[in-house]
């Protein structure tokens, strides 16, 4: 199983050091500051925490209601491993240790169930080195978002309730690098694919995991409306544009990930691959027409 999830696999290498002035008041911006932060560092399992990438020097707890970027699931110590004088492990140590220590307890907390190419990755936030000297040896273990890039994506609402599925909002276009999909971009820029909904495939195949072709064609068919009430029914093919119905791996299946996107691309001129595209193919909603006022003395209309 962890081998599953080393690929994903994203440290995240905090560079806060919890200091407070010596002189500080309780009301001061700085000292509240660093509190946040340090209770941020130290939640326990069900927190969510947010701040702004890279250095994330306002971390800080918010409701898993709101945009957050990280879910604690638990909290490792490692100190048997790496004793008081034991230097910190290197990048690709601390990578081993987060996958090792921190997908089984992710994976109870999402209730047994942790799709490896789902919505969601394990992470971890380690000590600093400075932490560390002092003695800190404890992993905190959490799950996140993230883009191919890297690029922490947030999420809304706590991960242990939701579908695992990695879907995106209809209107997110996704960018082309060479052929690779890559991270999600205004859709005025070009891109591979421009997200125009979701399906769920559960009701089509109730049972065992359905061949890939089987797939194709369902998420075919029921992207088809979802296509035309996105696009108000444009002719994508007079634009040179395709329907690119998303499927999903055995591993997803298992983990009980049931929905794809439904998306649209173009093809090169040779059929090798994706070409660029450029600009929004959802429909511009009709503007109402103005109320009129009826005239000085008209009479008012009244119900019943």
């Amino acid at each position: 199983m962890a081998g599953a999830f080393a690929g994903a696999l994203i440290l995240l290498c905090t560079s806060i050091v919890f200091s407070w002035p010596v002189e500080a008041g309780r009301n001061d911006p700085v000292a509240i500051a660093q509190e946040e932060r340090r209770k941020a560092f130290d939640s326990p399992a069900g927190s969510c925490l947010q701040w702004t990438p890279p250095e994330g020097a306002d971390m800080r707890r918010v409701d898993c209601a709101q945009a957050h970027l990280f879910e604690v699931t638990s909290n490792v110590d490692i100190s048997a491993e790496y004793p008081e004088n034991a230097p910190p492990p290197d990048t690709e140590k601390w990578q081993e240790i987060a996958v090792a220590k921190c997908t089984p307890g992710a994976v109870t907390y999402l209730g047994g169930n942790l799709d490896p190419f789902g919505k969601f990755s394990v992470n971890a936030l380690k000590p600093t080195n400075e932490q560390w000297a002092e003695g800190d040896r404890k992993v905190r273990c959490g799950l996140q978002s993230a883009a191919p890039s890297g690029a922490l994506l947030t999420t809304v609402g706590s991960a242990a309730r939701q579908d695992q599925s990695k879907i995106h909002e209809p209107g997110t276009c996704l960018a082309l690098v060479g052929q690779e999909i890559g991270d999600p971009v205004p859709c005025d820029q070009v891109h591979a694919f421009e997200i125009v909904g979701n399906v769920d495939l559960g009701a089509a195949f109730p049972a065992e995991y359905p061949a890939v072709e089987a797939q194709t064609e369902r998420a075919s068919d029921l992207c088809a409306e979802v296509t035309t009430a996105y696009t108000g029914g444009a002719d994508l093919a007079k634009k040179g544009l395709t329907p690119y119905p998303d499927t999903l791996r055995p591993e997803s299946w298992a983990a009980g990930s049931r929905k794809v996107d439904c998306r649209v691309g173009a093809k090169l001129p040779d059929g090798s691959g994706l070409a660029p595209v450029t600009g929004s193919v959802r429909a511009v909603p009709a503007t109402p027409p103005p109320a009129t006022q009826p005239p000085p003395g008209a009479p008012t209309p009244s119900g019943g």
